[in-house]
């Protein structure tokens, strides 16, 4: 039922089969015709009944609000669409993604517009041309749609069919002479796009209509970077093949970090060294003299491998896979670059199998290194970077929820090193104070909290696992110190995240709580808000709803008791009111306040004048309203 048109469905089973049937009868309320047009603009989930019917091809449906209640064509709506949810997207394009020609024929033939976007601006025709409706792009196009007109990343009809590998709708397109080198915001062009989903039909119709290598606009991939790092042989060899479009050295780096994605992607060994031992043979007897390998320097994360540059130590890779697994890492690198995100992502992914196998060091090292590949080459606060930190939060808290246990391997989980998470937590330090003065740069329309958030979140939980280590030291004790330390750097920054919360509005917050496999830290956290209270944070400090740190602790379910003493313990005041009037105890739900903490304990002088001012309305000094406004908002701490 939308609103107030009933669909009213009755089951019937046809004669002497056992497949039942759907009979749809339509029950017009008794309504006026603005009441009618309000309904059938209603959204349900985002959505009016228009785009729901078009989502889920009710031909019927949409027949009927469209001819009978005059429904918006152009009224965008939110849709699911492979788990991902599509904001704005008209009735047209709704029915174009889903597959339903009729209704697409229906909604133009009532005068739809068919170059109409989503807030992507993502077209009905490349939505079609997506999930690979034939049909519907013709038709489409046979209405005057653009073939030309791209996403807000720049892709285009012809790149997402190649994407997705639907060669009919590749074909049609070019023989509309679609820009076969157009490139999107990156750089990339249907080339790299087919090179990359590993269809060689596409490929070679693409070469023949004209299609050509280019790197993007970083400079750095060009489609046959795309198939070897993804692995497809097919694409890599036959491109090797085309002098013309690919170059010797682009071929020799073909053949290695193709082998570099056997290692690590295919554990294939043996087709690995074959792939470098034919690079090799390039690189040193093919046409044209040698072109030697460039020298790398020693990394210890690397465990000191240098790149082989002799043919004949090749072969003594076998013996030690260890090692081949550091030289396709290195490989990959120098090839590369270390901007690429596929050379720290290898790097981190090597990690995750040494910490599977028990070599918790070897992944730190590891993981390190890819960490400050990223935070050198990427912009602040990127997910890469984010996703890098988080990686250590897990693998962190796993190892000190399992100290002495024995992995599925059989190796000891061993104490994890205090120096190692300081370590990791200083660089999370320095990627928010460099994410927030980025933000800051920003126009105020443009900043987006979200990411500093998550790194201040994921930095909070390296902290709540630094703060867990202290009941092994003393108050006085150096590492005690270099804890308080490095907590200290964090708090001093002052910096502020989504809804103007601080660091310690965040340690006394339920819904901070990262969600990973080893959750070590539960939030409201009482050790972390202790020592962030210790070094510096301000307890009274409020967000931008007049939140205070013991305002939010209120609001966890259930409150929890040594966060609240913590907290009051520092010189929070009890009694301060959020923009809506409440105090910590107002807030606490299935909890009276006598039963966290003493309220006679920490209750001042100045919160008994502010209960008497309350309760009688008393005027004070600079309240105009006469008392009014006292009973929202009284200065406590005056």
């Amino acid at each position: 039922m939308f609103s107030g048109i009933r669909f009213v469905y009755r089951k019937i089973r046809p004669k002497g089969g056992k497949m039942r049937r759907w009979k749809k009868i339509y029950l017009h309320c008794n309504k006026g015709k603005d009441e009618v047009s309000m309904l059938v603009a209603a959204k349900t989930s985002g959505a009016t009944p228009l785009v729901i019917a078009c989502r889920n091809g009710h031909y019927d449906v949409a027949e009927y609000l469209i001819e009978r209640c005059h429904a918006d064509l152009e009224q965008p709506g939110s849709v699911m669409f492979d788990g991902e949810t599509i904001e704005g997207a008209p009735p047209l394009w709704c029915a174009a993604a889903a597959g339903h020609l009729d209704i697409v024929k229906l909604l133009i033939s009532h005068g739809a517009k068919v170059n109409t976007t989503t807030r992507t601006n993502s077209t009905p025709l490349r939505a079609a041309c997506f999930d690979g409706h034939l049909e519907i792009v013709k038709y489409l196009v046979q209405h005057g749609a653009d073939i030309e007109v791209a996403n807000r990343h720049g892709h285009t009809c012809l790149m997402i069919a190649c994407y997705k590998g639907h060669i009919r709708i590749a074909k049609y397109l070019l023989s509309l002479k679609a820009s076969v080198n157009r490139k999107s915001v990156k750089g990339n062009t249907a080339l790299h796009d087919c090179a990359e989903s590993g269809s060689l039909e596409i490929l070679k119709l693409l070469i023949e209509h004209g299609a050509t290598m280019d790197v993007d606009s970083y400079g750095r991939d060009d489609p046959i970077v795309g198939c070897r790092v993804t692995g497809h042989n097919h694409i890599v060899e036959y491109l090797i093949k085309l002098p013309h479009l690919v170059s010797r050295r682009e071929r020799i780096d073909a053949l290695e970090l193709l082998g570099a994605t056997c290692v690590d992607k295919k554990r294939d060994m043996i087709g690995a060294l074959e792939l470098w031992k034919r690079a090799m043979h390039d690189r040193y007897y093919g046409d044209g003299p040698p072109i030697p390998k460039q020298r790398t320097q020693k990394v210890a994360a690397y465990d000191y491998v240098l790149e082989i540059t002799d043919p004949e130590n090749l072969d003594d890779l076998m013996a030690d896979p260890d090692e081949m697994r550091m030289q396709a890492l290195v490989m990959r690198e120098r090839i590369l670059g270390p901007a690429h995100p596929d050379t720290s992502y290898y790097i981190r992914y090597r990690g995750a199998v040494y910490a599977d196998a028990g070599k918790f060091n070897r992944c730190i090292e590891l993981w390190n290194y890819a960490l400050d590949m990223q935070q050198s080459m990427l912009e602040r606060l990127n997910p890469m970077t984010q996703s890098s930190l988080f990686s250590f939060t897990e693998l962190f808290s796993f190892m000190m929820g399992e100290e002495g246990k024995h992995t599925t391997r059989g190796r000891l989980v061993p104490p994890v090193d205090v120096a190692e998470i300081l370590r990791v937590f200083n660089k999370a330090v320095r990627e928010v104070e460099l994410g927030s003065v980025m933000l800051e740069r920003m126009p105020n329309v443009e900043r987006d909290m979200t990411y500093l958030t998550r790194v201040m979140v994921i930095t909070l939980h390296l902290a709540c696992l630094l703060t867990r280590l202290l009941d092994h030291h003393t108050s006085a004790d150096a590492v005690t110190e270099e804890i308080h330390r490095a907590i200290y750097n964090l708090v001093r920054l002052r910096i502020k995240a989504r809804f103007g919360r601080t660091a310690l509005h965040l340690a006394c917050c339920r819904d901070v709580a990262l969600l990973g496999r080893y959750p070590a830290c539960q939030f409201p956290s009482a050790h972390l808000a202790e020592v962030l209270l210790k070094v510096g944070a301000d307890p009274n400090l409020t967000d931008d709803e007049g939140n205070t740190p013991l305002h939010l602790a209120a609001m966890a379910r259930p409150c929890p008791a040594g966060v609240v003493q913590a907290l009051l313990g520092h010189g929070a005041h009890i009694d301060l009111v959020n923009d809506n009037g409440e105090t910590f105890a107002d807030l606490l739900k299935g909890q009276r306040v006598h039963e966290l903490v003493n309220v006679a304990k920490y209750t001042r002088l100045s919160c008994v004048a502010a209960r008497v001012i309350r309760q009688f309305r008393i005027p004070y000094k600079g309240d105009s309203a006469g008392g009014a406004r006292v009973v929202h908002r009284v200065p406590l701490n005056t």
